[in-house]
């Protein structure tokens, strides 16, 4: 657990729009005055410069796995945690971003070059083909009911008040 009895997070992104990452600082303008007291953002690179990934009671995890570098991060992330959270569609299942796991040959032929160029994949992967994940919270953006009855289930399991 982090400073003064906080639950210690962490929120990561890999290949998506982040749009979980936006609802999420939106919900904020409403859970600021009560997270505050309860939670301590350890890693978020969207809130803060300086961030630790280290000693994670729960990290969530926006985005589709890509890249073998992706892969070896998410396993630190895991190694690190110990809870991991899927946020949203690309994380979950890798749609949309793994659309074009399903390109016909030709196709896949095209983009070959840009596989190439970035270091990307031949499959996109959610990230559960990765790591363990503990907990999902589906949608595109994710679902904020969901993600807040997560996250309050992780407040109770550590006995956060």
């Amino acid at each position: 657990m982090g400073k003064k009895g906080k639950l210690r997070i962490g929120w990561f992104t890999f290949a998506c729009s982040e749009d979980s990452t936006i609802l999420m600082t939106e919900i904020m303008n409403d859970c600021w005055q009560e997270w505050k007291k309860k939670v301590e953002f350890a890693y978020a690179r969207v809130l803060q410069t300086q961030n630790e990934l280290n000693d994670l009671d729960v990290a969530f995890i926006e985005g589709a796995i890509t890249t073998d570098k992706d892969a070896e991060r998410a396993k630190e992330i895991r190694k690190n945690s110990k809870y991991v959270v899927a946020v949203g569609s690309c994380a979950v299942t890798g749609m949309p971003t793994a659309q074009r796991n399903l390109f016909d040959s030709e196709l896949k032929k095209e983009i070959k070059p840009l596989l190439i160029k970035f270091k990307h994949r031949e499959k996109v992967q959610p990230v559960k083909d990765i790591i363990k994940v503990d907990d999902d919270v589906p949608g595109c953006p994710m679902n904020e009911k969901i993600f807040l009855e997560i996250l309050d289930k992780y407040l109770k399991l550590f006995k956060v008040k």
